[in-house]
């Protein structure tokens, strides 16, 4: 428990610096790209993440699920055969995508060098899994941080020199936006790949025993295809997203470009302000799923329910500030990005959305060290389902425009945390006012 409390102040506290700083690289995007630029950066940024996560194979997950559940000796054995299955998968993954990305509409009306940067981010994410999986199963959370950090940090000082010193016509700077961003992603590679040889070479000097290359074949999987799937379906409606928002208005009156402009502020503006204290829930997340894993293996329920109640006081702790300040201060905030009254007002409602949010994020670590990655899947449809059918059923209206997305956003994150929330307590044998029901063995 004592490296799980470490883990996640260390993570926290670097993740607020570097949440500072991804506040300052927005600043930088919404002055140098403008209302409509930040919005097309802001629409082509998901379909990166969504080819960022299908390279990523969500091995970070399953190899620190494993590594967290097994002793020490298995490791070596471990890692060789999830390098093997990384090795195999990313150069499939290169040939598909080299084959599909020239046919990929959503890159249309973007520099024609983008699409491949993005195909170098495949070799290069999924090669980070690895380490980045190992590291968290180790409960070694200061070599993440320092990554995490480490990636804002490249990524301001990037954009900072490059607008400083030259200057780009609109299609330009979107280039250079996304290779700065590219860019960050491979010095990450570089530090996560060299702490992982040094590791390695430590392991390989330690007696290891040997597992069946099946069963390990087969634990990964276990994880990384459900986890993947449900990831991937949160990043295809992440993609589709600002397409559903901006047809939305247009339906509901606005031109084309004005969808764009409300767009970006909505999502370059309150977004990055709204979730800037995620930098916590995510922290949560990467430690909680090696310590659930672990724990939950042992069935040690007592631990279990202990962290999941420490896990809500801390969010609701930090969640409630959050967007007490986001409401009251909106205008204040929103002006360092433009002198718009409406990012303003988007931040103001938006506030279910963020605190729900940040519920979200451990409650998932939950699900997956507890093996439920099917029911948190079937959360996610539930609630994008309903979210959509809002957005484009109120969207639509000329009367309601960003008011129903808005609403309809709120509406699928408060729907999610409840599912999640109840799923985990009864699992682990708790009521949802987090009193302990009674001491049982887990069945998995």
């Amino acid at each position: 428990m004592a490296i799980y409390y470490k883990g996640i102040i260390f993570l926290a506290a670097t993740a607020f610096l570097g949440e500072g700083i991804e506040i300052l690289v927005n600043m930088i995007l919404a002055r140098e790209l403008g209302s409509h630029g930040l919005g097309l950066y802001m629409t082509i940024l998901p379909t990166i993440f969504l080819i960022a996560l299908l390279a990523s194979f969500e091995l970070p997950v399953s190899i620190s699920k494993f590594i967290a559940e097994r002793e020490d000796r298995y490791h070596r054995n471990i890692l060789h055969h999830a390098i093997t299955v990384t090795i195999t998968f990313t150069i499939i993954l290169l040939l598909v995508g080299a084959a599909l990305l020239p046919f990929i509409s959503v890159f249309n009306g973007y520099h024609p060098y983008i699409r491949w940067l993005v195909l170098l981010l495949i070799p290069v994410i999924s090669f980070t899994s690895v380490a980045r999986g190992y590291f968290m199963g180790r409960q070694q959370m200061g070599k993440i941080a320092v990554s995490n950090f480490l990636r804002k940090m490249v990524q301001l000082a990037g954009l900072f020199v490059l607008f400083r010193f030259f200057e780009f016509n609109s299609e330009s700077s979107l280039l250079v936006s996304i290779s700065v961003l590219i860019a960050s992603e491979i010095v990450v590679f570089l530090y996560l790949i060299l702490m992982f040889i040094v590791q390695f070479q430590t392991i390989r000097r330690q007696p290891f025993s040997n597992l069946n290359r099946k069963i390990v074949r087969k634990n990964l999987m276990a994880v990384s295809i459900p986890t993947t799937g449900m990831r991937l379906f949160s990043a295809l409606t992440g993609a589709i997203q600002p397409f559903i928002i901006k047809a939305a208005l247009v339906h509901a009156g606005l031109t084309g470009t004005i969808a764009t402009e409300q767009f970006g502020m909505l999502m370059g503006v309150a977004m990055s302000i709204g979730f800037f204290p995620a930098f916590i829930a995510h922290s949560l997340l990467i430690v909680l799923i090696p310590a659930v894993s672990k724990t939950y293996s042992e069935r040690d329920y007592v631990s279990l329910q202990k962290m999941l109640q420490q896990s809500m006081l801390l969010t609701v702790g930090y969640g409630v500030a959050a967007v007490t300040i986001f409401y009251i201060f909106a205008p204040q905030l929103t002006s360092l990005f433009f002198k718009s009254t409406t990012s303003a007002v988007y931040l103001q409602l938006l506030w279910p959305f963020f605190l729900f949010h940040y519920f979200v994020m451990p409650l998932q670590g939950f699900m997956i060290g507890l093996d439920m990655i099917k029911e948190a899947f079937f959360h996610i449809i539930w609630s994008t389902v309903i979210s959509f059918g809002i957005i484009l059923w109120l969207g639509s209206m000329p009367e309601w425009r960003m008011n129903g997305v808005i609403i309809g956003m709120n509406t699928g994150a408060v729907l999610m945390t409840l599912m999640h929330y109840v799923t985990v307590c009864k699992k682990i044998g708790v009521t949802v006012l987090l009193k302990g029901l009674y001491p049982k063995t887990m069945e998995r």
